[in-house]
């Protein structure tokens, strides 16, 4: 796959993740938040909670799982807390980190709770 296709792939996985979660209630606070440690694909609010999505496209949910390197978990984490200091979250707040699989045509799983400090 080109670049830019990659990244419309990526963009309409999201797309549909954010979809997802809104049909559950949650409403969409960020997408594709950018801080020095790395990017958010998906930031959720749960009622007071937040939850944190990174969302892996690719063939197959097992293809997109083997996607997410322990580098990019913590660069997710960085930029969680990155987020949470700019929104004024700093103090103990309910976050979970969620990861979202979409594969070729389009079904999601979502594991949430995927990764834990």
């Amino acid at each position: 796959m080109s670049g830019k296709i990659s990244y419309l792939a990526g963009e309409a996985a999201e797309q549909q993740v954010a979809a997802h979660y809104i049909a559950r209630g949650m409403s969409i606070a960020a997408r594709r938040w950018r801080g020095k440690g790395g990017e958010i694909d998906l930031v959720a609010q749960d009622g007071d909670g937040l939850v944190f999505i990174e969302v892996k496209k690719s063939r197959s949910h097992a293809r997109a799982a083997e996607r997410l390197s322990i580098r990019q978990i913590n660069r997710l984490f960085d930029a969680a807390g990155e987020y949470m200091a700019a929104s004024g979250n700093e103090g103990l707040v309910n976050a979970r980190f969620d990861v979202a699989l979409v594969d070729g045509v389009g079904r999601i799983e979502i594991i949430e709770n995927a990764l834990v400090t």
